[in-house]
């Protein structure tokens, strides 16, 4: 029996092939370019003498400290992720990648997908399945009306399209 990709496994570990493919960018680029290139820095920094009152040494090692630090949490991460690459069985309801059509009581239709937390962004509509509308739209179906509970206070929306391809927000 296959399972749906909110009952595998934490809703929080799961990413999108490109999710994965630009964590990974960033673990190579921070570990091949960024930090081989801080530490040249930093050992010239520190064969010019002093290093107590050397700021590029200081700051270097700070810079040095970050770049381990995240290093680290990608390395943990990447191992922890799930990486969805087909959709649900079941098309017709909001799971994990799915892209949702809404329209808002004004009658505005706005376009989300449900990403992981490490890939949301609001500027895309990559709304995450940990945030309240992602959980409020988990397991819906076109049709469904949805009431999400925000700081600005409660919102009624209606599902237009539910699509595991990419839907246009241009009407």
């Amino acid at each position: 029996m296959e399972k749906e990709p909110a009952a595998q496994a934490s809703r929080a570990d799961y990413i999108t092939p490109d999710g994965a493919k630009r964590l990974r960018e960033e673990l190579d680029w921070l570990w091949k370019v960024e930090r081989p290139k801080v530490t040249q820095g930093v050992s010239d920094a520190a064969a010019e003498g002093d290093r107590s009152e050397n700021a590029e040494y200081i700051y270097g090692k700070k810079r040095l400290r970050e770049i381990d630090r995240r290093i680290r949490f990608l390395t943990k991460r990447l191992d922890l992720l799930t990486v969805v690459t087909s959709p649900p069985s079941s098309t017709d309801r909001v799971y994990f990648g799915a892209w949702v059509r809404l329209e808002d009581e004004a009658g505005e239709e706005r376009v989300y997908r449900i990403v992981g937390p490490d890939e949301s962004d609001a500027a895309q509509g990559w709304i995450s399945l940990d945030a309240p509308m992602g959980r409020a739209l988990l397991g819906k179906r076109e049709g469904d009306e949805v009431m999400v509970r925000r700081p600005a206070g409660d919102a009624t929306f209606t599902i237009l399209d539910v699509s595991y391809q990419p839907l246009t927000s241009d009407l």
